[in-house]
């Protein structure tokens, strides 16, 4: 993912999967397409991660705890 949207939300008591919804939505409203991937802190990723529709949840540790990066999969040729 080379360009995606950077969406903060670190309120303790929302679930993880109702932030990325959110931000999924916000970045549907903004770029009239829909993220297929959203990367997040490895210390904000449950150990059980529940079904996400059609965006894949990643962990990467350049993510800032509390921020979600969304965006478009890029597809190898």
């Amino acid at each position: 993912m080379n360009f995606g949207m950077m969406w903060f939300d670190n309120d303790p008591k929302t679930a993880l999967m109702t932030k990325i919804e959110r931000a999924a939505e916000y970045y549907r409203t903004k770029y009239g397409h829909t993220p297929n991937l959203c990367m997040v802190n490895p210390k904000s990723m449950p150990e059980i991660m529940p079904e996400t529709g059609n965006i894949s949840v990643r962990s990467q540790r350049t993510v800032l705890p509390g921020h979600l990066w969304l965006g478009l999969e890029e597809k190898e040729n």
